[in-house]
This record gives structure tokens, C-alpha cells and sequence, in this order.
């Protein structure tokens, strides 16, 4: 038996590997890559192996960077099926949906924009400037309204000119006949995947129904153990239950762990700090008359979010400023957790099942409707809190509310997750705090999106113990609090520095560690 690793090696996103044995072909989840737009579609686009060739699926959690090829997957011939937990396979409901509007729209905008391209070239004969009526020729041929696109009408202009066409990388269509190859588990209930080759998932406590998965092969008298532990939670953390230490007596013999290592060679804050320096930005902020702008994941962040603030004004320790969440997706996923209270750990249940309290639903508390909606929370001056997606910035309301309130120096965006290597939010994060360390002294510093340069005077805070990740000492407590015995450990999923950092770290601890390359397989 061996692991053959193609995605998240030495980087964060994308994850995709194999395991493979005398019968079968597992894959280990189906991440899209993300960051750079032309490199992410290039790895995007290139599956590593066949469909064909694979028995079954596991999937360890819904975000999108472990999930989000699972459409192009078996719309290329896949035979298998795709284990879960339950509300993983919830989850993903509304996840690969959303993934695939994204997909169908990022497609459509970048026709349009070829299309209109060539036709302002060959209206105004070449010459940079058009007159205001030849634009507007070229909305009506291209748009319906305001944003409608003529999608049609573009597809056919590009083809009939022999111009490149983006096409998504799958349909929404696609990703709804996805959910049908899904089948949830239970926690703790072994599922039989292949030949001689089981699963088992253990609580991860990542976000809402993550998983490690216990895979284990039996074969002529031996038995073969590996855990894979998709992303590690936090210890401590409201909502969901911590990483299990405890496994099964079966499943305490591990072969190899592949384990990821986003933070592996860094430390978060205490998460009992959290709520008190939640309520000092808060405060800080309305105090200057500003609005607090949070981007946050729709699947895991906001929910947390949405508790603590619950909390803060539960106790009166804030002011009751609206509270609004911008995001469609991030409405439906939190709906998926009012759902799952089975996954709710002790103290959620304390604080507020057993008070009759919905953690996702108090009076200031208010999700956006609509596009019109959105666009009147852009403009309106009085404070308020916004949570809303993508959690990096890449895209998304987010990037419309930073268009309205970056400028002024009352506001605050508040980064309150991991902003991976290349992404608009890692470079507002950077410039935000190189103004602070300057002592917010001169001119500030710009950054430019939509095709515009914006002056980023807005207070730039970032809160690392929100992290759905945990950090090097809780990972470590994983592997050596737990009733594991681990012979070998491949690290993914984490940065080149952070991986190599934390393997040094487990060797330290006596652990054997490797840190694989793509394409590397490692043998069981």
C-alpha cells in the first residue's frame, strides 16, 4: 500500500492525494487550488489522475480547497462514491453550488470582457477612445440591463471570431448531479470503502462536521493503519467539539499520518482572549464613529463569529449596532448548523440549548437579502458590523463594502482568518499593518482592485486566534497527547517555512517526518 500526494504539497490549497492498494484506488479529498487567477485554473483545469481509476472518495471537510474539484470528478466517469459525515455532505449542498455560480460567472465576465474588447477595437478603428454612443452600442449588444450578460450572444461572437473562450471549470448543473455520489457517515461508524479497506472518521474540529479519517487495510494476516487529518481545530473553541484524543483501540497503531501544517511553525492567541479583544475592536471602532468590516469564510468563521457577538450582547458588553451578514451562502450554511446540534460540544449546549437559545439567531442579528440590499449597506454611514465573503478577498460583497469603506480612517477591517500566499486579503493585511507599525504617519498606503487604486486608511486589526487551524503546540498535542502510536508522518497542507518548521519541530519530539513533494509516494 502506498500514498502518492498531489495537491496542498509545500502550499495550502488544492489538496489531493491517493492511496492505493493491491485492489484500489482512494482519493483523499478534491481541493481547489486558489490564489493567483491563471496559475489557480491551469492546476484547477489538470485532474492528476483518472476518475476511471478510482474505487471511492474521502472527503474530510466541505471547504472548498478540499472539496471543490468533487464536480469535475464525476462528470469524468467516476465510478465511486464520496464518504463524509453527515454534515459534511450537508454542507456541500450548498457549497458545490455556490462554487459552480462562482465558476459560470467568473467564465461569463471574462468572455464579456474579451468580447467587448474586440468590439471596441473594431468600432473605433483602432484608436484608444470611444465615443459615448459606440459604448453603449456595445452594452446593448452585450448586456441586458445593467448586469445581465448576453451570454449567448458573447459565445457566439467569440466563436465566430475565432477568440479564445473561458469555459467554467464545471456547471452548475454538474455540481448538483455531484451531491447524488455523496453518502454521509456517522462519526465513530466504520464504513466499508474497498477491498479488505475500511474507514472511520474521528471528530477533526476544524468547522462543522471536519473529519480525520482512520483508513485501514487488512491483507494476508497484516493490517495496514493510515490517518489522514484534513485540517485540525483548535482546542477550546466554542460550537463544535475539539480534536478527539481518544480513538479506538482498532485504530491506535498508525502506519502513517498525513497531517496538515498550516500553522505549523506558528502560535495563535489563547482562545480565551478572543471574545474580550473581539470586544475591544468593536469598541475602538464605534468610539471613532466607524463600521467594523469583517471578511469571513461563510462555512465555519461566520458561525463563530455570529456566537461570540451573540454573547458580547447577551452580557451588554457592546453596544447593539446591526449585525449584518452579507453573504447568501454564509445564510444557508448557518442554517446547516442550526441543523446539527448533535456536533455542538458541552458548553454550546450550556450556554445556550438548555437556556432555549438559538446561538445563530438574536435581534440584531440580520442577513442580507438582496443585491439592492447589499448595495444600501455599502453607502449607509452609521455603524454597523459586516461579515461577509470571500474570507480572503478574491472576490464577492466583501470587496464591495472595502470599495466604500477603506478610505476612511473611522473603519476597521478586521481579519480574523489565514490569508494565503498571493491573495488580495494577504496584501491588505501586509500594507495595513506596515501602516500601523509606521504609526499610521504619512501618506497611506494604496491598493488597487476593480481596476481602481484606493487609499487604505481604515484601521487594519488581525485577530490570529479565530483561526480554524490550529497552531504548532496543538497540532503537537494531537500527535502526542492522543492514545496514538504514530511510526511516520507526512506533512501537507501548510506553506514550504511552515511545513519544514514544524517538521523539524516533531522530529525534535522523536517523531519520523517527511514533507513530500508533488508526486511523491510515500509506501505503507
Amino acid at each position: 500500500m502506498h500514498v502518492t500526494f498531489y495537491g496542498a504539497t509545500r502550499e495550502v490549497t488544492g489538496s489531493f492525494h491517493t492511496l492505493t492498494t493491491e485492489h484500489d484506488n482512494i482519493l483523499l479529498d478534491c481541493g481547489l487550488f486558489q490564489g493567483k487567477r491563471k496559475e489557480a485554473d491551469v492546476k484547477n483545469r489538470a485532474l492528476p489522475v483518472d476518475p476511471k481509476i478510482l474505487t471511492n472518495m474521502v472527503l474530510s471537510h466541505a471547504h472548498i480547497d478540499h472539496s471543490g474539484r468533487i464536480p469535475m470528478l464525476t462528470s469524468r466517469e467516476f465510478n465511486g462514491q464520496v464518504y463524509s459525515t453527515r454534515a459534511t455532505a450537508h454542507a456541500c449542498e450548498y457549497l458545490l453550488r455556490d462554487s459552480a455560480k462562482i465558476q459560470e460567472g467568473d467564465a461569463s465576465y471574462l468572455n464579456y470582457k474579451t468580447a467587448k474588447s474586440f468590439l471596441g477595437k473594431m468600432k473605433s478603428g483602432g484608436k484608444n477612445k470611444l465615443t459615448s454612443a459606440q459604448v453603449k452600442e456595445i452594452k446593448v449588444m452585450l448586456k441586458s440591463g445593467d448586469h445581465d450578460l448576453r451570454n449567448e450572444v458573447i459565445d457566439r461572437l467569440l466563436r465566430e471570431q475565432n477568440l479564445e473562450v473561458i469555459c467554467p471549470l464545471y456547471t452548475f448543473k454538474q455540481a448538483e448531479e455531484a451531491l447524488a455520489y455523496f453518502q454521509g457517515v456517522p462519526f465513530e461508524e466504520t464504513v466499508t470503502i474497498g477491498t479488505d479497506l475500511s474507514c472511520t472518521f474521528y471528530v477533526a474540529g476544524h468547522i462543522l462536521g471536519s473529519a480525520m479519517s482512520i483508513l485501514q487495510y487488512k491483507d494476508k494476516g497484516t493490517t495496514k493503519t493510515v490517518l489522514y487529518s484534513g485540517d485540525l481545530g483548535r482546542f477550546n473553541k466554542p460550537i463544535i467539539r475539539d480534536p478527539n484524543l481518544v480513538f479506538a483501540e482498532e485504530h491506535r497503531e498508525i502506519d502513517l499520518m498525513i497531517m496538515e501544517s498550516t500553522y505549523g511553525n506558528r502560535f495563535h492567541e489563547p482562545v480565551i482572549d478572543m471574545k474580550p479583544m473581539l470586544k475591544k475592536v468593536l469598541l475602538e471602532t464605534f468610539d471613532r464613529g466607524g463600521s467594523v468590516i469583517i471578511p469571513a469564510f461563510a462555512y465555519g468563521r461566520t458561525q463563530e463569529l455570529i456566537y461570540f457577538l451573540h454573547e458580547l450582547y447577551l452580557q451588554g458588553e457592546i453596544p447593539p449596532m446591526p449585525v449584518w451578514v452579507d453573504s447568501p451562502l454564509a445564510t444557508k450554511i448557518t442554517h446547516v448548523f442550526g441543523e446539527h446540534p448533535e456536533t455542538y460540544d458541552e458548553e454550546t449546549h450550556e450556554a445556550f440549548l438548555r437556556k432555549g437559545l438559538n446561538p445563530f439567531d438574536f435581534t440584531q442579528l440580520k442577513f442580507v437579502q438582496s443585491v439592492e440590499e447589499s448595495m444600501a449597506l455599502n453607502r449607509d454611514q452609521k455603524s454597523h458590523i459586516v461579515l461577509a465573503g470571500s474570507g480572503m478577498c478574491e472576490g464577492g460583497r466583501i470587496l464591495h463594502h472595502l470599495r466604500h469603506k477603506i478610505h476612511d480612517e473611522r473603519n476597521t477591517v478586521l481579519i480574523v482568518g489565514y490569508m494565503g500566499e498571493n491573495t488580495f486579503g494577504r496584501l491588505l493585511q501586509q500594507k495595513g499593518e506596515q501602516y500601523a507599525a509606521d504609526g499610521y504617519q504619512g501618506p497611506p498606503p494604496t491598493v488597487r482592485f476593480y481596476n481602481k487604486d484606493y487609499p487604505l486608511k481604515a484601521r487594519v486589526v488581525t485577530l490570529g486566534g479565530f483561526s480554524a487551524h490550529g497552531d504548532r503546540d496543538e497540532m503537537t498535542r494531537v500527535v502526542k497527547d492522543s492514545n496514538l502510536k504514530i511510526k511516520k508522518i507526512a506533512l501537507v497542507h501548510g506553506e514550504e517555512e511552515q511545513a519544514l518548521g514544524f517538521a523539524d519541530h516533531l522530529r525534535g519530539q522523536g517523531f519520523k517526518v517527511v514533507v513530500p513533494y508533488h508526486g511523491q509516494s510515500v509506501a505503507v
